[in-house]
């Protein structure tokens, strides 16, 4: 019987290679070489990379067999995640392997900028001896400010907390209580801005964040002030830094990720009090062998036909039949009531209905706690790791199951709780032969409409010309819609519109 085909893409620890174990032939290509890598993909069952090897739909088309792209490392901008989901291959990635080396590269990054050590290394290696021209500041009893408290965010809160220093932090997502659990204070972003001597980026980069701190935050930061950026780069507007810096607004900055990489060229490089990195928050020995030993343990799992948890796309693995096809509705069903809420969540409820009752669906709880968490947080969420960041951000969760089921067969239901004593709740099901997706209720509205990748809600005051006015901004802003439903209350005072679009909708549009 012949062995499956593991195609190592990329250099990775002799770790990486005893995880796999001795079930697989294992092949070895130069994944930043092209023409090497679509001649070596054909064949193979398995393909592990890291950041060089860009696994675009012409590389995904080469394999033909290919059942999983292993991505040893956190980020999954060298994948193309859509075109391997509809070539039905699996994506894997190591969601959890460089939080530490992250939060010790920013806490680095930010003593550096500090005590001016690059620039004083930098002159006394070129004969200058400059004690004076050099003088920095201490951490102690000053102000740091962290912009997401995720898991990185709290790793780094609890390092510097040994400093002295006096932590507080903007965090929409999170509640109040839970950051005072680790000393850490919550304020709005423009009161973190005015009070923080050093402030530290740990955020995902979303459309919401990109940019999020541009020229009108930093007019409200302290002359004294350093900025420190190891998450994404184009969260922090460079071009603004820039200019605080050179104008005296900011006192220096520690950054270690660009709006565009790799970036050799940027007139912050210029700056003395900058300190720059090339993207070093995952490169340790330590954070590499444990992304490389984590994805083969899922290659291992995918291919042996079972759930793998860090699967971030196709969710293969010994499942019920009929719970196969609500597992992604329930994951969207949670990424909807998460972008529906408007505040930090306390609680999740997950309601199973129908004739799936009877199983074990503790699987379709994890798959809409992963959609609830995918948007917040700056890692990759997997099955493996949503329970653990909704319990750092204080999210209660729990699943409830009824065999009862009016209207639809099976029916997955998300009710989320928010801190204000506001909830948001929407359910979906699949229908037909081919389980279309569906979802059949916004909060006390039912809809019928198929769950798509973009989609826009409008809830509103029932009145004329709403209907017209939305798809006017939209028509003007060149978004085309899809679908569309009106759903209304029986009293007629209130409506919401449900809305596929073809593409994402920008910020200011909506």
């Amino acid at each position: 019987m012949t062995k499956p085909v593991v195609l190592i893409a990329e250099e990775l620890s002799p770790a990486t290679v005893e995880a796999l174990g001795p079930d697989f032939e294992i092949r070895h290509c130069d994944g930043a070489d092209r023409s090497q890598l679509l001649a070596a993909l054909p064949g193979a069952d398995a393909v592990l990379i890291r950041s060089a090897t860009q696994m675009d739909p012409e590389a995904i088309a080469a394999g033909k067999q290919l059942k999983v792209i292993a991505r040893a490392g956190v980020g999954l901008d060298n994948v193309d995640v859509k075109a391997a989901t509809q070539a039905g291959v699996m994506v894997v990635n190591a969601p959890t392997s460089n939080i530490v080396s992250a939060a010790e590269l920013a806490v680095a990054l930010l003593l550096s900028a500090a005590r001016n050590i690059v620039p004083a290394n930098l002159a006394l290696k070129n004969g200058e001896w400059k004690r004076s021209k050099y003088n920095g500041v201490e951490l102690s009893e000053k102000t740091v400010g962290i912009v997401g408290l995720g898991r990185i965010g709290v790793l780094v809160a609890q390092r510097l907390s040994a400093f002295g220093v006096k932590l507080i932090a903007y965090d929409p997502y999170v509640q109040p209580a839970r950051a005072a659990q680790i000393g850490v204070r919550l304020v709005p972003l423009d009161e973190l801005m005015r009070e923080s001597d050093f402030i530290t980026v740990h955020l995902p980069k979303t459309p919401e964040t990109a940019g999020l701190i541009g020229e009108e935050q930093l007019k409200l930061a302290k002359p004294t002030m350093y900025l420190v950026n190891a998450a994404r780069g184009g969260i922090v507007d460079e071009d603004a830094l820039y200019r605080a810096i050179s104008e005296g607004r900011v006192a220096g900055a520690g950054l270690d990720v660009y709006a565009k990489e790799p970036c050799t060229d940027s007139p912050l490089f210029g700056l003395e009090t900058v300190v720059a990195t090339p993207h070093l928050g995952a490169s340790t020995d330590e954070a590499q062998e444990k992304a490389g030993i984590s994805v083969a343990k899922s290659v291992r799992l995918a291919l042996a036909g079972e759930l793998v948890p860090d699967a971030v796309n196709v969710q293969g693995g010994i499942l019920a039949e009929p719970i196969r096809p609500l597992l992604p509705v329930a994951e969207r069903l949670g990424a909807i009531a998460s972008g529906l809420a408007d505040g930090a969540v306390q609680r999740i409820d997950v309601e199973v209905r129908g004739e799936v009752a009877d199983l074990d669906v503790r699987v379709l709880e994890l798959g809409a706690l992963k959609g609830l968490i995918q948007g917040l947080v700056h890692d990759p969420v997997s099955y493996v790791n949503a329970p653990v960041l909704a319990q750092q951000r204080g999210v209660e969760v729990a699943l409830t199951t009824d065999k009862d089921s009016d209207d639809h067969r099976n029916l997955v239901r998300v009710r989320l709780t928010l801190s204000d004593g506001a909830w948001v709740s929407v359910a979906g099901t699949v229908s037909g032969p081919k389980d279309v997706a569906k979802l059949v209720e916004v909060d006390r509205f039912d809809v019928d409409v198929p769950i798509s990748e973009h989609m826009v809600f409008f809830r509103y005051h029932d009145r004329p010309g709403v209907v017209g006015t939305v798809g006017r901004i939209l028509g003007e802003a060149d978004v085309n819609i899809g679908g569309m439903q009106v759903s209304r209350e029986e009293s007629g005072e209130h409506s919401v519109i449900v809305l596929t679009v073809d593409q994402a909708v920008p910020a200011d549009v909506l």
